[in-house]
């Protein structure tokens, strides 16, 4: 930050300057750069949709699979453009034949591209061929993809991004650049510098400064920790343009360490005195596997000490429920009717079969899976775990969604016509369905007053957030003591939201002082999504509040309960034969008052609400009847559709002998323990805490 800017941002927030519209001075968030007030200011605040998790070319992992689109691109997609993606046959030039829109613009985009590669990606892919490094072997497998590709180096993508992550990612203790970075010629830091620019030039270009606030850019990156293929990956979200010199990666913290990225994110950038501030949220808890020293999961592992706990607490306000590598609510085995920690049946829900992202990893039985991969299963020890460090719950997330997606192509999340997150390795229809327990990630959702960095920023620190599998239905959620338990007296009123606020919390708050023996209370709501006029909204089936909590012996309970709609599907069956939801059946707007009569002021607990959409077609049903393979037909029929889709595929060069991913069109909800032929979208709230006071 220069010293005209400090002078100005210290003249605005001595005269409570801001961009509140009329009628008022001040913000309820701090004001750290300098744009034009926004026309659109909410006091009760609106909800912005957007995404926290994607990449792009500058990525080692999309690279390889031919994703071409660098972060502008990425943000052109955001808004609402049309971008090219790689066709199934990529070698050799990178033929660009396919392209994605989304159906509707996101308000907000924070590209996260993996930091540990930047300079080796910058000196590979986009330096001049007579840059140091530029010939070496590596650089050569990673050109393999470009024109003109050098003989006898291997093409599989798969193989390359293996080499390069291993020993700056997947190494259990320890982090090291590329090999070639040692050579005395080779500038990997330099360049790791100029990728890094690029990155912070791209979100300031994409962001509007002016009054409309159309659109909010985040500078961003991927902390990419995978000891041995267990995910601890944490996407690092800086609040303004001011950032740190160089991304903090996995080689900086010298292996997959968090604590000591939390520790170096203090030094450098918050008392760094350059107004730079940050927040880091962890993903794919469900890929986090386990070890002997944190049986329970690796994510999410019991802190070292009171520091540690606390710094978590920090740093890490969000947490990532579901992205296109499964989700991590919860988990549920069908054909086990068993659960992890859980009877709630709906844990179905976009399971992976593995606990690692090794691709030759196998399926973990559910009386195996590591615990705490599941986020309820998180939330419900960290309250436990709280007397053991001073009070302070190492794990008090709030909730957001997100993609992952590797084209570049963040809140590209429509099951119809899905295209894949993966560039070639998800091209139709071979490769695609090959991926199956894949789905489309999520959306994070923030309630802000306006559409800014700032506003934005602050509802993420907040945890006034919640995610989506998705779709965008528009969900409120308080808790009080005092509501009026009269449905109509507080769901019909106009002013609820007022009331809401004035009366209770937000989601990701702490219930208030409790007034009296009074039993908390809380006012949920959900508008369906409104659609785009390519795809209409699906009409909602019913609310649920998530109840968690801890008796006096220190064992965590939860319990799942309906509020607001109806769990019959009687009437709101869709048309198998077209996936054409019944638009006719569910509801438009559900609302209820909720108060939990079974409250003990002595239990510490957690309350979220989750929203149902009425069921749909999941993408791989879409895709299996493209390819014609239709998932409803009987399990003989399917079977014969499926084998001859892939000697088709076999004959036309897309699959290998004994490949067969059109078999996975038939797998369904009585032969598989996760996979469905339809889906319920859903939205997740952040939680509502309450602590007993001594």
């Amino acid at each position: 930050m220069n010293t005209k800017t400090s002078i100005i941002l210290g003249l605005m927030a001595l005269a409570g300057f801001c961009g509140c519209g009329s009628g008022s001075l001040r913000p309820p968030f701090q004001i750290t750069e300098v744009r034009q007030p926004c026309d659109n200011y909410q006091a009760l605040r609106q909800p912005f949709f957007g995404e926290t998790h994607v990449h792009t070319s500058y990525s080692f992992d999309a690279y390889v699979f031919s994703n071409r689109n660098d972060p502008n691109t990425a943000y052109q997609f955001a808004k609402g453009q049309p971008v090219p993606l790689p066709d199934v046959f990529a070698v050799g030039g990178t033929p660009q034949t396919r392209t994605a829109q989304i159906n509707k613009p996101l308000d907000f985009t924070a590209v996260t591209d993996h930091s540990e590669l930047f300079g080796e990606m910058q000196i590979c892919t986009r330096s001049d061929p007579s840059t140091p490094g530029f010939n070496s072997l590596a650089c050569r497998q990673m050109q393999t993809e470009q024109p003109n590709p050098a003989p006898g180096n291997p093409v599989d993508p798969l193989t390359v991004a293996g080499l390069w992550s291993l020993l700056p990612i997947l190494l259990p203790d320890s982090a090291v650049p590329m090999p070639f970075c040692a050579d005395p010629n080779v500038d990997c830091k330099s360049a790791a510098v100029s990728i890094w620019q690029e990155e912070q030039n791209a979100a300031e270009a994409a962001y509007d400064r002016s009054s409309a606030c159309s659109f909010t850019s985040f500078v961003a990156y991927e902390y990419t920790a995978q000891p041995e293929y267990d995910n601890l990956h944490r996407n690092v979200i800086f609040r303004n343009a001011n950032t740190v010199a160089t991304p903090i990666s996995n080689v900086e913290t010298g292996g997959p360490f968090p604590p000591v990225l939390w520790d170096m994110l203090q030094k450098q950038c918050l008392d760094a005195g350059t107004g730079c501030d940050v927040l880091t949220i962890p993903h794919n808890a469900n890929l986090s596997g386990s070890s002997e020293a944190d049986p329970a999961g690796r994510m999410f592992p019991d802190p070292k000490d009171s520091r540690e706990a606390a710094n978590r607490r920090a740093f890490e306000p969000l947490v990532e429920i579901l992205q296109h590598k499964a989700g991590s609510e919860c988990r549920f085995d069908r054909l086990a009717n068993q659960g992890v920690q859980t009877v709630d049946e709906l844990c179905t829900f976009e399971q992976s079969p593995k606990d690692v992202l090794n691709p030759s990893a196998p399926s973990v039985p559910i009386d195996e899976f590591p615990t705490r991969n599941m986020l309820r299963n998180a939330l419900k020890d960290g309250m436990a775990l709280a007397p053991k460090f001073g009070g302070i719950n190492p794990f008090k997330y709030g909730i957001v969604g997100s993609t992952d997606s590797h084209n570049g192509t963040p809140g590209n999340t429509a099951e119809p016509n899905w295209p894949g997150h993966a560039g070639t390795d998800d091209a139709p229809y071979a490769r695609l369905i090959s991926g199956v327990n894949r789905n489309p990630g999520g959306l994070a959702v923030v309630w802000a007053e306006e559409n800014s960095r700032d506003a934005i920023f602050s509802a993420m620190r907040r945890k006034e957030t919640y995610g989506t599998s998705g779709t965008r239905p528009i969900v409120r959620f308080f808790g009080g003591w005092n509501y009026d338990v009269t449905p109509e007296a507080l769901c019909g009123n106009p002013n609820r939201v007022a009331v809401g606020y004035a009366s209770g919390v937000p989601m990701g708050s702490d219930l208030p002082k409790r007034k009296g023996n009074a039993n908390p209370r809380f006012l949920v709501a959900a508008l369906k999504d409104s659609g785009s006029p390519s795809l209409a909204g699906t009409p909602l089936q019913r609310i649920q509040i998530i109840k968690g909590w801890v008796d006096s012996s220190g064992q965590t309970h939860e319990k799942v309960m309906d509020v607001a709609g109806t769990s019959s599907t009687s009437g709101n069956e869709l048309n198998t034969d077209t996936c054409e939801p019944n638009y006719d059946a569910g509801f438009n707007e559900l609302c209820s008052v909720f108060e939990d009569t079974e409250f003990d002021p002595s239990q510490p607990a957690f309350y979220y609400a989750r929203v149902l959409e009425n069921p749909t077609c999941r993408w791989s049903t879409y895709a299996c009847k493209a390819a014609g393979v239709d998932p409803f037909l009987s399990e003989a029929q399917c079977t014969a559709k499926a084998a001859a889709a892939n000697a088709q595929a076999l004959a036309d060069g897309e699959i290998e002998a004994g490949d067969a991913p059109f078999d996975n069109c038939c797998l369904n909800e009585t032969n598989d323990s996760f996979l469905s032929r339809t889906i319920q979208e859903r939205a997740w709230t952040s939680p509502i805490w309450y602590e007993p006071k001594s």
